[in-house]
């Protein structure tokens, strides 16, 4: 499995956790690739920024002391929740190439769900629709499937909001985190 090489920091926490009694500083921070929430101990006399990019793959790494580990969804604070809407908004518009293919690959789960069904406001007449229109032709963008399917709501606002819920909630399914 490939490991994350940077993280986008979603909140710092120099006295750590309030009520675990432990004085360590930590870092809610997200991998910028696999979108893994992970908890990060910085260096000794280190500061970390909200929104900086640290790297934490193998070898020296600057600012970053070790990886504690994944990030529990119930640890998340309300202020990494906020940074991670930012985030996530940004990624799904730089990778818009990688999130379209979703749409011209997705794939059926099971004989009674199918993965586009997942993504929050689309259901079954949306689905049938995206799998009509992408025989026909492959999607090139968000536009695009916004033009060819009527009423369509946004569908990288679909696209955000199902990595959130998977960031957060238990899903059954993950379409794109891990």
């Amino acid at each position: 499995m490939e490991k994350e090489e940077h993280a986008i920091i979603l909140e710092y926490l120099p006295n750590g956790y309030p009520l675990e009694g432990k004085m360590m500083p930590i870092a809610q921070a997200i991998g910028e690739i696999k979108l893994t929430l992970l908890e990060l101990v910085p260096r000794k006399g280190e500061s970390l920024e909200v929104g900086e990019k640290v790297y934490i793959g193998e070898g020296k790494r600057d600012k970053i002391y070790y990886i504690l580990g994944r990030l529990p969804k119930e640890k998340l604070t309300e202020a990494a929740k906020e940074q991670l809407e930012t985030f996530i908004n940004k990624i799904v518009k730089e990778r818009e190439k990688e999130f379209v293919e979703f749409f011209n690959k997705a794939d059926a789960i099971n004989k009674r769900l199918h993965q586009l069904e997942l993504l929050p406001g689309l259901g079954k007449k949306y689905m049938h629709e995206i799998l009509e229109q992408r025989e026909q032709k492959e999607f090139k963008s968000f536009e695009d499937i916004s033009k060819r399917i009527s009423n369509l709501p946004h569908p990288e606002k679909a696209v955000e909001k199902r990595i959130i819920q998977e960031l957060t909630n238990m899903e059954r399914y993950n379409l794109f985190t891990q």
